[in-house]
């Protein structure tokens, strides 16, 4: 029973639009009412009504070592006795900048905002005083936050939400945003090609994690590094859910591919806001007050968040848990797609290391294209069976799940029997 989540979002309703304060945690492409979570504990949450679930969302990601990580919260908490924010330069945030750019050889100096949306946005502007240049290339079902230029034919909730159009983003705005297909790097030379010396920055999930989750082709990051030198625009990875998460390094270390500018968020914050741009030294000593670029945040580098990222990234850097992240979502992987052999129901099987997707499609899913012909009413029922049976995913098709290092073989073993009895049920 989950009747105190529901009386919470009936509260909820009266006061916030559409009872929540991100879209996707409405349920509304899944059905029902959304959980209320009151705690959670290395790899369960629990909702208002005390029922456990293992979580697969993991706070979409920054959770790599579960939830309550003992460091963590001890730096927090240490942290938090002198104060919760200055609006003035402290030394955490010196701490955090110098683990970061000691790991990432692409980032000489980096700055710290609120947000991943905060820290995309800030970077295409700094890529376009940089360059001189206006327009920008996204691609089609990524998703760089909600910030106006990024929210035509984006991915995450915009995507599951099906919202159509860019409600509120002028014509000119959208004009400067031009739209190449994810994984079809002829679509971004012919843009080039189509604009030239217009292009200020090529922005790009390295693995998409907004659509499902989607790893790129062979070749297609490298195409885009050498399209983007040889057309004088910058390359930016937004990392903010594949930094730190598939490799220590990131996608770039991932896949051998060096951006010109890199956001970050999530892992770094272990939890709490945060986002972070950064890059070579001559293209962010352009921001101000080095340059003429403006960017600014009354709480960018709030203590608790840099305790929190600090805490955590050096627990990574520490303890390499890759390799056992690895070994348990390859678990799980297999654990599952034996399952799926055992019943008529096509589901595609998308995995990047500790991040993965299942799509209910019949065909492989490589782009936003073929990504958008899975069953979502499928997905509705699945997502509602294994909620049912104690397992709690992103409410979303077209959203990524994550592993931690709090989840145990024993929850590995819960999640594939829990997913043959949702099979089971869906076809019932």
């Amino acid at each position: 029973m989950r009747d105190t989540s529901r009386k919470l979002f009936d509260e909820a309703k009266k006061y916030m639009p559409g009872g929540v304060n991100s879209p996707v945690r409405a349920f509304r492409s899944v059905g029902g009412d959304p959980l209320f979570i009151s705690k959670a504990a290395g790899s369960r949450i629990h909702d208002a009504d005390d029922n456990a679930y293992i979580d697969y969302v993991c706070s979409w990601g920054p959770l790599i070592f579960g939830h309550a990580r003992y460091e963590v919260l001890k730096a927090v908490a240490e942290t938090a006795k002198n104060g919760t924010s200055f609006g003035a330069s402290t030394p955490g945030e010196i701490m955090l900048a110098k683990i970061i750019t000691g790991i990432y050889p692409s980032i000489d100096k980096v700055r710290m905002v609120n947000s991943g949306t905060e820290a995309t946005m800030s970077a295409v502007r700094l890529a376009r005083g940089f360059t001189r240049r206006d327009k920008i290339i996204k691609f089609d079902g990524c998703y760089h936050g909600h910030s106006d230029s990024f929210l035509i034919k984006a991915g995450s909730g915009a995507l599951t939400l099906g919202i159509p159009g860019n409600p509120g983003v002028t014509n000119g705005t959208a004009a400067d945003t031009l739209i190449a297909k994810y994984n079809h790097l002829d679509t971004v030379r012919e843009l080039f090609e189509a604009n030239n010396e217009q292009i200020a920055c090529v922005i790009v999930e390295p693995v998409a994690g907004n659509a499902g989750v989607i790893p790129p082709v062979e070749g297609f990051l490298k195409g885009l590094r050498d399209l983007c030198t040889e057309n004088g625009a910058l390359l930016i990875f937004d990392e903010v859910i594949t930094g730190f998460r598939i490799a220590l390094g990131g996608a770039q270390e991932y896949y051998g591919v060096t951006p010109d500018l890199t956001c970050l968020g999530k892992i770094i914050g272990g939890g709490l806001p945060v986002g972070a741009y950064g890059g070579k030294a001559e293209i962010m000593d352009t921001i101000a007050p080095d340059g003429p670029v403006y960017q600014a945040g009354t709480l960018a580098g709030n203590p608790l968040a840099m305790a929190a990222g600090y805490a955590t990234v050096s627990l990574l850097k520490n303890e390499n848990p890759y390799p056992q992240l690895e070994k348990k979502a390859q678990l799980l992987e297999d654990g599952l797609k034996d399952v799926n052999s055992k019943f008529d129901i096509p589901i595609q099987m998308n995995r990047v290391g500790s991040m993965s997707c299942r799509f209910f499609a019949d065909e492989p899913v490589t782009d936003l294209d073929t990504a958008m012909k899975s069953d979502t009413e499928l997905f509705g029922k699945y997502f509602n069976a294994m909620l049912d049976n104690g397992i709690y995913m992103a409410p979303s098709q077209f959203e990524a799940g994550f592993i931690s290092v709090a989840h145990s073989n024993d929850d590995i073993e819960r999640t594939i029997d829990a997913h043959e009895k949702a099979l089971g049920m869906i076809l019932n």
